[in-house]
């Protein structure tokens, strides 16, 4: 249950609706407990009347017994007004058909605020969820799979919501109607009251067993569930190379697996409510079957009148389902609890990359340098830099080349603060970005990561994803550059033609040139591409490159690449390799060294010309 005091600020926020609904379930409940009174009373005047017809003497406890209030005032006025017994039925009809629909309309007001309000806070709840996980940092992500992710928003979010509005709306609902009932069974009978209730101790005891039962089955369930979405999200998403290497039914075989443990444990839970529901059901049968055999022993005995009979069996079959609906919610709240400890593990989750006070705001990027970057990655523990040093300043272009894990790409998850040195600084323009304010740092750089992502969208929105207020001469301008645009003015629709999950429409180059376009449309201070030009043959690389050559010539550009064949038009070249800097310089410089740059030179040469060796 500690778990759940995490919602208390929602309650608190909706705090007009709880207490209202709280308030309108009182008062349905309070009209609910006048029918019992009513058919009590109305059975007790039925049986006084055949007596005075047949002779008989009358009951002396009739009139006497507690009734409420507002019950007692309507039975002051009928007696008082001595009308016959036929209206006085009729009148007793008309009262109890009322209290029904008050209490039904306040039912409804009831379920209108409860209700409503868990469809609140499950909105707010889902908006908070996605808010903090696009807060937290790469290494989180690397981590927790996706399926895991979708579940806990989906399913945990839902459970959570069952707490929120139907779990509090029934246990304040039985709260109510059990307390008022009890508080009129002891006034009308205190020691048939004691009969009635004696099986109450053993339903106790078994709510709290099964709930315990519950409890563990339902932590249980929600981790399996979250596997199998996973598994689920992994084949959706991994479906052309499952087809390619004839997997489906390997893969078909995971799932059914992940999905039978899913099933027994889900049938296990449904076994024991199964069973769970129907003994108190019982228990609540053996408490009207005490209220009738002990209530007609008393009434023999003149102890009682008939109408108390009544009156009890009424209560009792009142509190049938407020009773046995102590086992469902207490269910729901003990899956909620579970949920929410879930979600609690990644709302708790404090990320280790994010702006600090008084973070400085970086309007424009004049300088960067790595100052002796080490950096060893935390899941792997792979050393991907060490002691680094690089220097770039406004409007210079600079290759980074190198084999693969070479530590390329982690130069640009650290210029982009996806994590930070172990040692050492990044600096810009002076300011370690461990100070700079994230967002601004990010505006000014547009990056193309090595692995492409494209969203389920049209093709013009995502060229202008940093900011789709990009008017359509720009967006076809960046495609231009990127050597895309004419492919685009093939497709059905243009620009407008939606491309797919991940741009599943689309091949390898066309992805890529896409990401390159996008990151053009940026229009930000440094330009990264991390080996972005894979894809693509080297013609379309040529007339790419030549066509950034304007566009780079008062910004900054790092290419990261391990491609070396077109690279003598820029400043420097950085050649990396295992996290350290091997040789710099110029195309010509490095070629004069006929060494490590040299060899990948050729080989790239080679690569691209087999038929002249």
């Amino acid at each position: 249950m500690k778990h759940l005091r995490a919602l208390n600020k929602y309650f608190w926020k909706y705090r007009k609706r709880l207490v209202l609904g709280i308030l309108f379930v009182i008062i349905s409940n309070y009209f609910g407990i006048l029918a019992p009174q009513l058919t009590g009373y109305v059975v007790d005047k039925v049986q006084h009347q055949l007596s005075v017809m047949k002779g008989l003497s009358t009951d002396t406890t009739i009139g006497k017994t507690f009734y409420d209030p507002l019950v007692h005032w309507f039975i002051n006025i009928f007696e008082a007004a001595d009308i016959s017994f036929s209206r006085l039925i009729l009148f007793c009809g008309i009262l109890l058909l009322a209290s029904a629909l008050l209490r039904g309309f306040f039912m409804f007001l009831m379920r209108q605020t409860l209700i409503v309000m868990s469809r609140h806070i499950e909105f707010d709840q889902k908006n908070e969820v996605y808010k903090h996980y696009q807060e937290l940092d790469t290494q989180f992500y690397k981590v927790h799979s996706t399926g895991d992710l979708m579940s806990r928003m989906a399913e945990d979010v839902s459970r959570v919501r069952m707490y929120v509005g139907p779990a509090i709306m029934y246990l304040c609902n039985l709260i109510t109607l059990i307390a008022l009932s009890l508080f009129y069974m002891l006034r009308k009978d205190v020691e048939l009251s004691l009969y009635v209730l004696s099986p109450l101790p053993v339903l106790a005891f078994a709510i709290y067993y099964v709930n315990n039962l519950i409890n563990r089955k339902s932590e249980q369930i929600q981790s399996q569930l979250s596997d199998l979405t996973t598994n689920a999200q992994e084949s959706y998403s991994g479906i052309r190379v499952i087809k390619s290497f004839v997997q489906e039914n390997a893969m078909l075989g995971f799932f059914r697996t992940n999905s039978e443990a899913y099933r027994q444990s889900a049938v296990n839970l449904a076994r024991i409510e199964a069973i769970y529901f129907p003994s108190i059901g019982l228990l609540i049968g053996l408490s009207t079957l005490i209220t009738i055999f002990i209530g007609g022993i008393y009434q023999m005995n003149h102890k009682i009148s008939p109408g108390t009979i009544a009156e009890f069996v009424v209560y009792i079959n009142m509190l049938t389902f407020p009773v046995s609906a102590i086992g469902w919610v207490a269910s729901m709240i003990q899956r909620a609890s579970a949920s929410q400890k879930r979600l609690n593990e990644f709302l708790h989750t404090v990320p280790a990359i994010r702006n600090r006070k008084n973070a400085v705001k970086i309007s424009k990027v004049d300088e960067i340098e790595f100052r002796d970057v080490s950096f060893t990655y935390p899941h792997t523990g792979i050393t991907a830099l060490s002691n680094f040093n690089l220097r770039v300043s406004r409007g210079e272009k600079v290759v980074i080349v190198g084999r693969t894990g070479s530590g390329k790409t982690t130069i640009a998850q650290l210029l982009l603060r996806m994590y930070d040195p172990g040692s050492g600084q990044v600096l810009i323009n002076g300011t370690d970005i461990r100070e700079a304010d994230l967002g601004a740092l990010r505006e000014n750089i547009s990056y193309v990561p090595q692995d492409v992502f494209l969203f389920s969208d049209s093709v013009a929105n995502n060229i202008s994803f940093s900011d789709f207020n990009t008017a359509k001469t720009e967006i076809e301008i960046a495609a231009k550059q990127a050597v895309v645009d004419r492919e685009i003015d093939t497709f059905s629709s243009g620009y407008q033609t939606i491309i797919g999950e991940r741009g599943v429409t689309l091949s390898g180059g066309q992805k890529q040139r896409l990401s390159i376009a996008r990151a053009i449309s940026k229009k930000a201070d440094v330009l990264m591409f991390d080996d972005c030009l894979s894809a693509v043959d080297a013609r379309t690389e040529k007339m790419i490159l030549h066509n950034l050559h304007d566009f780079l010539q008062d910004k900054t550009a790092i290419i990261i690449t391990h491609r070396v064949f077109s690279l003598s038009d820029f400043d420097r070249i950085i050649v990396l390799e295992d996290g350290m800097i091997a040789e710099e310089g110029n195309h010509h410089q490095l070629m004069a060294l006929n060494g490590f740059y040299a060899d990948l030179f050729h080989q790239n040469q080679e690569s691209e010309n087999p038929a002249k060796n």
